[in-house]
């Protein structure tokens, strides 16, 4: 059986775009190996019906760790059986890029993002220098490009003349089941918010949102983790609002959406403050509108056409704590509102949905063979 060897930065637990990935090279026919990081905190992995490596790095963060991120995918790599090999975003590229070139085999390479301008390089100009260098010196000469959006569609072919394909991160339409009520989940007996998913990172509103929650009686449950993590816990004891907010941390994709099924309305704050931002589809989104969760969200390039099409949410305008509470109450407050939204993405899931969007990876798949 022919095998692919995927790659990722990250600890694999919460990545659900990988393991949808992964999952659909398996249907497509193939072996799947999945090499991602093993760091102190890591949850064990759930079940998966492929086989992972969970590599543990000298380093855990900065230069050093993607140099040894970096080293330790290229000797793995180079002396692995594979057919091709699938880089996850810019940061397991270069390995990934040299080994193809060496075994002479293909290389999908799948960007999540704008990586060259996440919020996290915005101030550190080396870093930001480094990554455009490797970006450069690689994406022209690539063959295979996978991407999220549009927008970072169009960056490649104008700055690289590089065709890429868009797969939309949209979950599959039996993507997770509500096992669990709010008792199970020791939930208070009060409107649910729920904030979900994604790095608790700057630039995401979650500072704003918890000093808003002084006005809102309703409980939030921040689950992720990321640079404000503890940040936000702190600021949510100075603003006296530590009773109202529970951080869950990091949780496997099916423990994380039955937070999820039993929420009131779910939060994506997002803002336009930074080119990855600006253009960014977040999965919540979609993972919201297959909850049939009523939600609060900004209006950024790639969402608003989605929310607008299926009348499925509503939009912030700007991040002042006072106009979040004012939002959040209103949505709250209006019962009717919320189920129209729900039973419209009701109808939005069985388009967006990872069923329609596989099938671009198993027509690319099918090209390389």
């Amino acid at each position: 059986m022919r095998k692919v060897i995927v790659s990722v930065s990250n600890d694999l637990v919460t990545d659900n775009r990988v393991d949808k990935t992964c999952r659909t090279i398996i249907e497509s026919g193939y072996e799947v190996i999945l090499i991602g990081r093993l760091r102190k905190n890591s949850p064990p992995m759930n079940p998966r019906p492929y086989s992972f490596i969970r590599k543990r790095l000298i380093f855990s963060k900065g230069f050093l760790f993607y140099a040894n991120l970096n080293i330790a995918l290229f000797f793995k790599l180079l002396f692995s059986r594979f057919d091709i090999l699938w880089a996850n975003d810019l940061d397991t590229l270069f390995a990934n890029f040299l080994v193809s070139r060496i075994r002479n085999k293909p290389l999908i390479y799948d960007s999540h993002e704008y990586f060259t301008e996440v919020p996290e390089l915005k101030y550190n100009k080396f870093a930001k220098w480094f990554w455009k260098k490797i970006e450069k010196a690689i994406l022209p000469r690539l063959k295979h490009v996978i991407t999220v959006c549009d927008p970072i569609k169009d960056y490649f072919k104008t700055t690289y003349d590089v065709d890429a394909v868009v797969v939309r991160n949209c979950p599959k339409k039996d993507f997770a089941k509500r096992v669990k009520t709010k008792e199970d989940l020791s939930m208070p007996n009060k409107p649910i918010l729920v904030w979900q998913g994604g790095g608790c990172n700057i630039e995401r509103g979650m500072e704003e949102l918890v000093e808003a929650m002084q006005e809102v009686d309703a409980h939030l449950y921040i689950i992720g983790g990321g640079d404000v993590y503890e940040d936000l816990k702190a600021l949510s004891n100075k603003f006296g609002v530590g009773d109202k907010i529970s951080f869950i941390g990091r949780l496997p994709f099916g423990e994380m959406m039955q937070y999820t099924f039993n929420a009131t309305i779910g939060l994506s704050l997002d803002k336009d403050t930074n080119g990855n931002y600006a253009i960014s589809l977040p999965n919540k989104l979609f993972e919201y509108i297959h909850a049939e969760l009523p939600f609060l969200i900004t209006p950024l390039s790639e969402i608003k056409p989605i929310v607008d099409a299926f009348n499925c949410g509503e939009f912030i305008t700007h991040h002042k704590p006072k106009y979040l509470a004012e939002m959040i109450n209103s949505l709250l407050g209006d019962e009717k509102r919320r189920e129209l939204y729900s039973q419209n993405s009701k109808k939005a899931k069985e388009i967006l949905c990872w069923e329609e969007e596989e099938k671009k990876i198993i027509d690319l798949l099918t090209t390389i063979d």
